[in-house]
């Protein structure tokens, strides 16, 4: 797919870039390349390949789901300044 200067500088425009000629053309250049390519990879038989959730065929290891440490709400909460109903009270921040 062809991409020109006119179609860069409308689009520079509409978005109130200011682009010199040279820098229209390179802009074009690059994205007439990048076009070019998204192209290639659109023309590529895929329908033989399954699809992935991740490009990696790795098994993520997990460990298991246990209680590892033991539950010390009341001895943290007897260092706090204020508490209510098993919560800490803080300041209010955003008003």
């Amino acid at each position: 797919m062809a991409f020109d200067k006119s179609e860069v500088e409308k689009i520079a425009h509409l978005a109130r870039l200011h682009l010199s000629s040279s820098e229209s053309e390179e802009v074009a250049a690059r994205v007439s390349d990048i076009l070019g390519l998204i192209d290639k990879m659109q023309s590529v038989d895929t329908d033989a390949v399954a699809p992935l959730s991740h490009p990696f065929e790795a098994v993520q290891k997990l460990r298991p789901d246990v209680v590892t440490e033991p539950n010390r709400r009341d001895e943290l909460q007897a260092l706090a300044p204020l508490c209510q109903d098993g919560l800490f009270l803080v300041p209010k921040v955003i008003e």
